[in-house]
């Protein structure tokens, strides 16, 4: 029972001291607001105000179609590759597979990809009302290569970064518990 009271009161003072620490945000002084916002003009930043006809977002992007010279689908759109500038270097292409399953990805620089219409080629939706209806959407689009289906199959598979496994020199005789070997016994040497 007095197990159960100390533990009832360790853990009620645990949620008291939480709620006043939250009830008491810190006081600034009425110049550090001030400092602070003289620190970062917003007239130096760079922000987007909203998407042009010629901009598009990835969220959006992801899953786009990826036709090929017949306007057959080949593919769609799983990821970006970018480098540490920002710069986008290409695409990377789900093709082949069926659900994700047997999929290949590819990478495909941005040069060799041709914005056009949604309503252009075949698509796996069959005939979407979506797609006709939003025919008018300039950032709605699918992307052409001159590649067949067959020959994204035969190219390079892209490869995904995978850091190094780290590798540490482990003694033989060391038990896996990172212990230091026990002693033999004196009475195990006769």
């Amino acid at each position: 029972m007095l197990k159960t009271l100390m533990m009832s009161a360790a853990v009620g003072t645990l949620m008291v001291s939480g709620a006043l620490a939250q009830a008491n945000p810190p006081t600034m002084s009425p110049a550090a607001p001030a400092a602070k916002a003289a620190a970062a003009p917003v007239d130096s930043a760079k922000f987007i105000q909203a998407q042009g006809t010629d901009q598009w977002v990835f969220s959006k992007f992801k899953g786009t179609d990826v036709i090929g010279p017949d306007n057959a689908q080949v593919g769609d759109v799983n990821d970006v590759l970018f480098d540490k500038s920002g710069k986008i270097v290409g695409l990377i292409v789900g093709v082949g597979g069926f659900l994700g399953i047997g999929e290949k990805s590819v990478a495909i620089d941005m040069s060799a990809f041709q914005p056009v219409p949604a309503d252009t080629g075949s698509s796996s939706a069959g005939g979407n009302s979506a797609v006709s209806s939003s025919s008018n959407d300039p950032t709605n689009v699918k992307l052409k290569v001159s590649w067949t289906k067959d020959q994204l199959k035969s190219a390079p598979d892209f490869q995904y970064y995978k850091p190094p496994s780290r590798t540490t020199e482990r003694p033989a005789s060391s038990p896996t518990t990172g212990m230091a070997p026990r002693p033999a016994s004196p009475g195990a040497e006769r």
